[in-house]
């Protein structure tokens, strides 16, 4: 698929899920084509260009040049000149950025209703938030919009969302992604993460994303052979989870351990009571001194577009005393002491993402407590400077359940390859209306779906052109008489491959596939009773084929 093909799929994309309230500004199709017509210009001249084709989003609180950089604020914006380095790095390696996505305004929440531009809608059920504040990133990574999308986390921006709408985020070790470019939030303890479907694809970005680290590497516990030790709370340190998500925990322990890890308790304490300081405690207060002057006099001056909720927490914290912070910064210390002495024999500590997932209705009734439980698990990370990766872990109630890892600074590629350990994948075989490009690819990509190979039926299949809406082909099993006919592999999570059987309408049907190698693997065949009216297009070897002989011989 050239760059320029997805370009075209993406647009037609974002027509097609109609979810305006994902994108603060987005480019124009005519600029974001011509950017692809020179990537593809370059890689067919030989350029290597490991990110060509790939589609990406960056968080409206991080500098696209050509585009206002808001925050989540309309009289906030400004125009930067350049790129924030992340952007520009991606770039660098082909990519290219459609837009800037909404936001929990000023990164403040993990919700992702907090903006003037529109509550995000949940990917995989409108009634339900999205989770912030990388709230438009996420949906537009979840919906198949673009490939890879850049957020922030500093109380788990970067994971919640990921987690609600079943894609992976990955939160590096603070320092390794530059935040230059980037509006503050905490500048402390902010970092720069990025969305995308599967983890490889997240690690291969974030790899073009980092920078030598700008502190010394701490000398790491020698770690001795064996299975990977992963750390669980004690019973009940979970607290009050939404209904199915213990057992859904559990699955996930359960999973690690068949895999073959060494599952171990430790106490959850330090960990919760530092969460619980982020907000509660002196910290908040820079959030103030990023952009409190902003917002005390946008409130002075009557400026619309001040999500009340954030001035309200903004503000507040003007007023927080110094003793308070020095205070804090103790009983910081204490914990964090306390927590990496837990996390002193495990390699990783498995907690769920979130506790539970609001509805939109819920957080409007109750925004403040709404959120507060949202950050129950993520909110220590970066105060501990720890790492953390959030995967998809399965699903509760046709909803995503999801998982995060979180481990020491610079354990990034192990909690990485421990997470891996929670993918289970499946191979699909598909030779219409799925393949790349086509209507219903989008599908396959917001299961977290990548392309694994381009081959061929063994020679005993026959393919119809079928009269459904959108077109697409029936193929069906004949043995004697039959041809090779085009076909993608595609490699998916398990229960991706679940959720596309619900929504497979009739009359397609899920069976056993023989590929030219002679290998099985699941594939989309047709009911032979809906053959009837059928053209039988066998003689042109692909769907694609019979789709571009079609389009020429059209007057």
């Amino acid at each position: 698929m050239s760059a320029l093909s997805r370009v075209r799929a993406a647009y037609a994309r974002i027509e097609a899920v109609d979810r305006p309230e994902i994108w603060i500004d987005l480019r124009p199709q005519e600029e974001v084509e011509a950017e692809a017509r020179a990537i593809d210009a370059r890689t067919a001249a030989g350029a290597r260009l490991p990110l060509a084709e790939r589609l990406f989003a960056a968080k409206g609180n991080i500098d696209v040049a050509g585009l206002p950089t808001t925050a989540g604020c309309p009289a906030y914006a400004y125009h930067p000149e350049t790129d924030a380095p992340v952007v520009a790095r991606l770039r660098a390696a082909g990519a290219i950025v459609l837009g800037t996505t909404n936001l929990d305004q000023f990164a403040t929440g993990l919700v992702g209703t907090r903006s003037p531009y529109g509550a995000v809608r949940n990917a995989h059920d409108p009634s339900r938030i999205s989770g912030g504040s990388s709230s438009g990133s996420a949906v537009a990574v979840a919906l198949g919009i673009v490939d890879l999308a850049l957020g922030t986390d500093t109380a788990g921006s970067g994971r919640v969302p990921a987690a609600f709408n079943g894609i992976v985020g990955l939160k590096p070790t603070r320092g390794l992604v530059p935040t230059e470019g980037v509006v503050p939030a905490c500048a402390s303890i902010d970092c720069v993460t990025v969305f995308a479907r599967t983890l490889p694809e997240a690690e291969q970005a974030l790899s073009f994303m980092t920078s030598p680290p700008a502190r010394e590497l701490p000398a790491l516990p020698q770690r001795t052979p064996g299975p990977w030790r992963i750390a669980v709370p004690a019973p009940g340190q979970l607290g009050e989870l939404d209904e199915g998500w213990a057992q859904a925990y559990d699955t996930a322990v359960e999973r690690l351990r068949t895999a073959g890890a060494d599952v171990r308790t430790l106490d959850l304490t330090p960990f919760t009571e530092a969460a619980a300081m982020l907000y509660e405690g002196a910290f908040v207060a820079e959030r103030y001194t990023a952009v409190g002057r902003f917002v005390d006099k946008a409130s002075v001056d009557g400026v619309e577009g001040l999500d009340p909720t954030v001035a309200g927490i903004i503000t507040r914290a003007r007023d927080i005393p110094a003793h308070q912070l020095y205070a804090d910064l103790d009983r910081l210390a204490a914990l964090r002491s306390r927590a990496l002495a837990e996390l002193s024999d495990a390699d990783a500590l498995l907690l769920p993402a979130t506790p539970g997932h609001p509805t939109l209705t819920e957080v409007v009734a109750d925004p403040l407590a709404s959120n507060a439980r949202l950050g129950r698990f993520t909110n220590s990370t970066n105060l501990f400077d720890l790492a953390a990766v959030a995967v998809p872990a399965g699903s509760v109630g046709g909803l995503p359940f999801g998982v995060m890892l979180i481990g020491p600074a610079f354990t990034d590629e192990r909690l990485a390859r421990i997470a891996a350990m929670l993918q289970p994948e499946t191979r699909l075989a598909v030779v219409g209306a799925h393949l790349t490009g086509q209507p219903l690819n989008p599908q396959l990509l917001s299961l977290g779906a990548r392309l694994d190979r381009t081959t061929t039926t063994a020679p005993v299949y026959r393919l119809h052109a079928l009269q459904t809406d959108p077109p697409k082909p029936g193929l069906v099993h004949v043995g004697e008489g039959g041809a090779e006919i085009e076909t993608e592999v595609w490699r998916l999570p398990a229960e991706g491959l679940g959720q596309l059987l619900t929504t497979l309408p009739r009359p397609m049907a899920l069976g056993e596939v023989e590929l030219a190698d002679g290998t099985r693997v699941p594939g989309f065949l047709c009911e032979p009773g809906a053959l009837a009216n059928a053209e039988d297009i066998t003689s042109y070897g692909s769907w694609r084929s019979y789709l571009n002989r079609r389009e020429q011989q059209r007057p």
